[in-house]
Parts: C-alpha cells; sequence; structure tokens
C-alpha cells in the first residue's frame, strides 16, 4: 500500500480500531462522561508510594483491558506505540519493559493522543504491521509537579488554568475490518505565537489548532459540515473561544464544534478552572464517549483535533516563548 500525502494529510483504507480501555481518576469519574470509562481510580496515589507510579499502573490497567476484550496478550500485539507528559516519556517507557515487543515512544504533550494514533495508523495502512496498540497517559498530580508547583504547595492558579486530567487510554489498531476505521489524519506543525505563560496553555495552543485545521480542511477540501462533530483536545474554556474568533474571522462557518477539555468535566461545580488538559484528556473523551457512539452509529464521522504544548520548564525559567502542535484524526462509522 503506497501512501501520498496531500499537503499535511493522508487518507487511509484499511486502518480500524478493534477495541480500547479507558481508566480515569476521581475528578473525571464525578464528571459528565464518568459512567463512560472501564475503570477509574478514587485516590490519586493509587495504592502506589508516588503519583508517577500510580500512573504507570493506571496504563497497565487501560492496556490489560483493551486487549482483555479482544481475548490478546501482550505478544499478540506486533507493535506498542506510547505517549505521556513526563520527562523521558516516564509512564510508556517503564510499562513497555514488561511488555517485550518492539515499542515506539513519541512525545507531542497533550497531542501524544492523535500523534501516536496517527503513527499507529500509517504503519498498519503501509502494511509494516497487523495489529498496534497506542497508549497514552497523564495525571494531574505528577505533571503540576514537573510543569508547575507541586499541588502540596497550594499555589493560587490563575483564571486561565487549565486542569491536567488523570487517566490512560489503551487503543488497539488493526488491517481488519470493525465497526469504526480511521479515515484520514493531518499531521500538524509547530506553531508558536510568542506566548510565554505556562498559566494559560488554551491561548498558546489555540493558533496550533486553528493552523491544523485550516490544512485539514484545505488538504481534503471539507469543511466543518462533513463532520458529525469536530473536537479539539485541550483548549477548555478560553481556548476554545479564541478558535471560534479565529475562524470566524475567516468567514468559516463554524457547526457542531466542542472542546474535550470542556467535555469532560462540569465546569460550573467542579474545581478545575478552564477545564480539562493532558495526553488523557482527549483520550478519554474520544475512546469513552465518541467512539461508542461511532460503533452504535450515534455518530457517522467525527474529527479529533488534539493540541500539545511543547514547552520544557527549562526553558520557560530561560524566558522561551511556548511552541505549540496539534495532530487531527478522523473516525468513521463503518457502513
Amino acid at each position: 500500500m503506497s501512501l501520498h500525502f496531500l499537503g499535511n494529510s493522508v487518507t487511509l483504507e484499511n486502518v480500524f480500531i478493534a477495541s480500547s480501555g479507558t481508566v480515569c481518576g476521581p475528578l473525571e469519574y464525578l464528571g459528565p462522561l464518568g459512567s463512560c470509562f472501564d475503570k477509574s481510580i478514587q485516590d490519586y496515589h493509587y495504592g502506589e508510594k508516588s503519583f508517577e507510579k500510580a500512573e504507570r499502573k493506571m496504563l497497565r490497567d487501560a492496556l490489560d483491558i483493551c486487549l482483555k476484550r479482544e481475548r490478546l496478550k501482550y505478544h499478540d500485539v506486533d507493535l506498542y506505540l506510547g505517549s505521556d507528559l513526563l520527562n523521558q516519556i516516564t509512564s510508556v517507557n517503564y510499562l513497555a519493559r514488561e511488555i517485550m515487543k518492539p515499542f515506539i515512544g513519541v512525545y507531542g504533550a497533550c497531542s501524544g493522543f492523535a500523534l501516536s494514533l496517527a503513527l499507529g495508523s500509517l504503519l498498519v495502512e503501509a502494511g509494516f504491521v497487523d495489529k498496534v496498540i497506542t497508549m497514552v497517559s497523564s495525571h494531574n498530580a505528577s505533571a503540576e509537579r514537573q510543569y508547575r508547583y507541586p499541588v502540596e504547595y497550594g499555589v493560587q492558579k490563575k483564571a486561565t488554568t487549565t486542569f491536567t486530567a488523570t487517566g490512560a487510554v489503551a487503543t488497539l489498531l488493526t488491517s481488519q475490518k470493525q465497526h469504526v476505521k480511521v479515515e484520514a489524519i493531518t499531521l500538524g506543525r509547530v506553531i508558536d505565537y510568542e506566548q510565554t505563560d505556562a498559566n494559560d496553555m488554551g491561548r498558546a495552543m489555540a493558533p496550533a489548532a486553528f493552523d491544523t485545521l485550516m490544512n485539514h480542511f484545505q488538504d481534503l477540501k471539507r469543511s466543518f459540515h462533513d463532520y458529525d462533530l469536530v473536537v479539539t483536545g485541550d483548549l477548555s474554556m478560553y481556548g476554545h473561544q479564541i478558535l471560534k474568533e479565529m475562524l470566524q474571522r475567516q468567514k468559516i462557518d463554524v457547526v457542531r464544534y466542542n472542546d474535550c477539555g470542556c467535555m469532560l468535566y462540569d465546569l460550573s461545580h467542579q474545581p478545575v478552572f478552564q477545564g480539562g488538559s493532558g495526553c488523557a484528556c482527549s483520550a478519554l473523551v474520544t475512546m469513552g464517549s465518541l467512539y461508542p457512539q461511532l460503533k452504535d452509529k450515534k455518530l457517522k464521522r467525527i474529527l479529533v483535533v488534539s493540541t500539545g504544548a511543547l514547552l520544557s520548564p527549562m526553558m520557560s525559567a530561560q524566558k522561551e516563548s511556548i511552541p505549540c502542535i496539534a495532530h487531527a484524526i478522523s473516525l468513521e462509522a463503518v457502513e
């Protein structure tokens, strides 16, 4: 199978989603989508001695749930891809040492869900592998400790802050026909609008989401009207509104659009500031809520645009701005 990119995008014919596994944190379970997830944890330590080990345990649980649905073992999968937020993609790397199968770790910050799905889909479409697992995780406490301040500090948050989702998701891709296919992907470009505030991720990432959406629509001659739903990954309320304004200035009819960071929580009653972010944010919403609707034909085609802020704490300390990226995945119900 030869792959031909149309600008930044490519359409696919032979990539399907066979199963998934979703594990969410306490606040995510109490949100409007809590009943959609396979498993929830009741405290951030999850019986472990550190938040990082708790995140890895969630990831292992999500993987086990995904494989169990298809009655597969670790060795039945050809390739694993994984992404998380921690330095040296700690969670997926340390889990991969237990799997003992070919593994590719990727980093796209909060866009890791769409990025790993895109790479896995390209490999399946090209015929290199038949079964691929993509997995992502994030943990509010471990991410806060790395990028901002440990939660124990009790540092006052800015009104523009987003809340890193706690959760893990594993997805099984295959070339064998299933109810849902990966229909197209658009790989993003790194966009930097000179934003420097690590507590204002929505403003930083919205231009990257805009760039990827525009490229996707231009490459594939589409618009919002070609999708039952378009969701961005991690912009939350503030970034979500910024992106809508950017699109409307281009005279684009914005319909059936939402953001996973707004969908994952009850923003009026839960203490999540502007809403969700993190690798698990778009992954939980997509695989926990939207994927089942595609399987049941309640949705026919959706576009998921996961956004990521590629900031480094070291470079932020040197007053560097925040480069951002967004990757898009089109998922379609199979007739």
